[in-house]
């Protein structure tokens, strides 16, 4: 009988420790679950709380009286601004910036939530008539356009109408010198492309396609007359320098680059050979997913690909700022007919006389990289 006391105890306290260890193992189990869900969430969280544009993307964004902030961050993501209004939510409890103000603010689609929160709880940063856009040296059209449909009143798709409008383009030809019927060729893209000046402007936020339009030549009226005498001593015309400084404002973005690739456009236009400007394709690929490929697709057929068409295309590729045109019009003296960029590199511009130059400076810079 003790023999068998003792056996009992023996297998009671053996199922205990498998209960233990059982025990044990659900235990580490869970822990493991947990700590794996607290990482996803910490790294979904982390994901979702990104900018939700990579660029500089303005646009308008406006919190009416009696908003709260559930509806407002659903607006944010509804929007595009944000990623997540959840986050959004979640970072105004935690930063304490719940206290959101009703009016029309100019958010930008790169700030962080916490930016774009510390915007809305500023008062201060309401909008009550004007705005400000900034466009770049050698923004498309189409980047005006959505920009200005960003941020004030007009529609995109109107402005690409106006711009395109020929009886409103005549009227533009008669109040602005430097316009001409070549912007009324068919085969062009948009047809104010390359003359709507890139620079800060200010708006009302109520503004009309045509009031905005006009704005943009006037900047171009005042560029156009303070080098007025150079204009008229270039061998091009009027709509061949800004179509040719077009191309020079994507090709290279150093004043002194600038003059030389000029040169070398301007060297090639005299002999009759082909520009052979791989932005030009570009241009040509821009409603394309592929337009990125601007080397590759040489081949693609377009009155803009200067590849395909000698001497320059058909109109602007993109609107260039002053030190574009005035590369064009007072560009180096050289007698280059090749250039290249190191890419690669520290994004130097190397020029050459002949092809076989040309082809050692390829060799050296970017083949096997």
């Amino acid at each position: 009988m003790k023999k068998s006391g003792r056996w009992s105890k023996r297998c009671s306290a053996h199922l205990s420790m498998k209960k233990k260890k059982r025990l044990a193992k659900f235990l580490a189990g869970l822990l493991v679950l947990i700590l794996v869900g607290l990482a996803s969430t910490y790294v979904l969280y982390t994901n979702l709380s990104k900018p939700a544009a990579g660029e500089s993307d303005a646009v308008l964004f406006e919190i009416r009286s009696g908003d709260v902030l559930r509806s407002v961050a659903a607006n944010l993501q509804e929007q595009g601004i944000v990623r997540s209004a959840i986050v959004v939510e979640i970072t105004a409890r935690l930063e304490k910036l719940s206290g959101l103000k009703a009016g029309l603010f100019v958010l930008d689609k790169s700030w962080s939530v916490t930016e774009i929160l510390t915007t809305l709880n500023d008062s201060t940063k309401t909008i009550v008539d004007t705005v400000r856009i900034t466009f770049p040296e050698g923004d498309w059209a189409r980047d005006f356009a959505r920009k200005l449909s960003n941020l004030t009143s007009v529609e995109e798709q109107d402005l690409f109408d106006l711009w395109n409008d020929e009886a409103f383009l005549r009227e533009m030809i008669e109040q602005y010198e430097f316009l001409s019927a070549d912007i009324l060729n068919p085969k062009t893209r948009i047809r104010l492309e390359g003359y709507l000046f890139p620079n800060t402007y200010e708006f009302f936020v109520s503004t009309s396609a045509r009031d905005a339009t006009i704005k943009l030549l006037n900047q171009t009226k005042r560029i156009y007359d303070k080098y007025k005498t150079q204009f008229e001593d270039s061998e091009l015309s009027v709509h061949e320098v800004f179509i040719l400084a077009s191309i020079v404002q994507f090709e290279a973005s150093k004043p002194d680059d600038m003059k030389k690739v000029a040169s070398v456009f301007l060297n090639r236009l005299k002999i009759d050979m082909p520009l052979q400007s791989s932005v030009t394709v570009c241009y040509s690929l821009y409603e394309y997913d592929s337009w990125k490929d601007c080397e590759t697709n040489s081949g693609f057929e377009s009155p803009y690909n200067t590849y395909k068409y000698r001497g320059l295309p058909v109109g602007p590729i993109m609107n260039p700022g002053e030190t574009a045109i005035v590369a064009v019009l007072e560009p180096a003296d050289t007698d280059y007919y090749y250039f290249m960029a190191d890419v690669y590199g520290d994004g130097t511009v190397y020029f050459a006389k002949t092809y076989a130059e040309h082809s050692a400076n390829v060799e050296k810079y970017l083949k096997g990289r």
